[in-house]
């Protein structure tokens, strides 16, 4: 979608509670997220796994770099059909690393899943904090200033991160209710 169907929808959001007397809220769910520990052990497993990736990969580079360096090196000793026998295996280890580099990073891949795997349920908490928030406070609708949706202004009063938090365990009592 693009921003102005975002904007509409907010302000149609906005209209609707104001109209039938309903309550609206807004949580910052980064916030929420950097405050758990949960969230920072996760990312720390992500930022570990990718990271043993990225090296992976570098070394299947640097193989490939030395092939080529070797041939450059040895090429005036080789017969055409030699040389183009080792150009051969190098650009199958080319695509290969660049088959492997798509697993592991493309679309869907295994760092995808991975991330998926370790925040998926540390994001469901939330949700769950939020929604039985939203209960308690009677809110018809809660929006993420963190997303996509852009607030531009909001009244602090609508401010229910400090709740969601105090949901999770995690809030100060003295900041916690506002």
């Amino acid at each position: 979608m693009n921003r102005k169907i975002y904007f509409l929808l907010f302000f149609i959001f906005l209209a609707v509670p104001n109209v039938f007397g309903q309550k609206f809220g807004y949580v910052d769910t980064q916030y929420i997220l950097n405050k758990m520990p949960e969230y920072k052990e996760a990312q720390q497993e992500i930022q570990k796994v990718s990271l043993g990736w990225q090296d992976e990969i570098k070394d299947k580079q640097k193989e490939i770099e030395a092939l080529y360096s070797a041939l450059k090196t040895e090429e005036v000793l080789l017969t055409d059909a030699m040389k183009q026998e080792r150009l051969t295996d190098i650009k199958k280890r080319e695509q290969t690393l660049k088959d492997y580099q798509t697993k592991v990073f493309g679309y869907e891949g295994m760092f995808f899943l991975k991330q998926k795997e370790l925040l998926q349920p540390v994001q469901e908490k939330v949700f769950d904090a939020v929604e039985k928030v939203a209960v308690k406070q009677k809110l018809q609708v809660v929006f993420d200033k963190s997303g996509e949706l852009v607030i531009i202004y909001t009244n602090p009063v609508h401010d229910y991160t400090d709740y969601v938090l105090e949901e999770l365990g995690l809030g100060d009592k003295e900041d916690t209710i506002k």
